[in-house]
């Protein structure tokens, strides 16, 4: 055995160079080379490019047809948006007359309620003056005694006498003015 491996190694050592580069085999290289070639082309368009091919293929209907659905959604999400967008000055336009209205209703019940306050207010006035009306009256009137009588003292203090319709219309007079 260690005979045989070195006999390999002797020959191999005998020939110099590389073996790629020897002219003898050239030609045989040559045919393994095309033949190597013809099979990789046959297997490549028989087998590997058809699947690959059908794989493109079918991306690209898969490309195409999330395009499509993606169209379809964004046309249904303009809809949407349009929608909503109708729903939102519908809303907006309700709202505006349901504060118009209650604005309405309070300022009704504001005018109707300041309308009963002033009544109240007015009544209640009158109602004063006619207490202080009353009040001055009696006050003139107890004044009136209050002067008949001290008049009538004063007179009778003095000496003098009247009469008490005499002191009456003397009081009367200048209380007039």
């Amino acid at each position: 055995m260690a005979s045989e491996t070195h006999d390999a190694a002797g020959q191999a050592a005998s020939t110099p160079g590389l073996p790629q580069l020897d002219l003898s085999t050239f030609g045989n290289q040559i045919f393994w080379l095309l033949v190597t070639l013809v099979v990789i082309y046959f297997v490549l368009s028989r087998i590997a490019l058809p699947r690959i091919a059908a794989v493109m293929a079918e991306r690209q209907g898969a490309i195409t047809n999330d395009l499509a659905a993606a169209e379809d959604l964004k046309a249904k999400a303009v809809q949407a948006e349009q929608a909503y967008l109708k729903a939102l000055a519908d809303a907006r336009t309700e709202a505006q007359t349901i504060v118009g209205q209650a604005k309405a209703e309070i300022k009704a019940e504001l005018d109707a309620a300041t309308a009963k306050a002033d009544a109240e207010i007015a009544a209640r006035a009158a109602e004063g003056e006619k207490k202080i009306a009353e009040i001055r009256a009696n006050a003139i009137d107890s004044v009136k005694e209050v002067a008949l009588a001290a008049a009538a003292e004063i007179v009778a203090v003095m000496g003098g006498k009247a009469d008490a319709k005499t002191v009456g219309a003397a009081v009367a007079d200048r209380m007039k003015g």
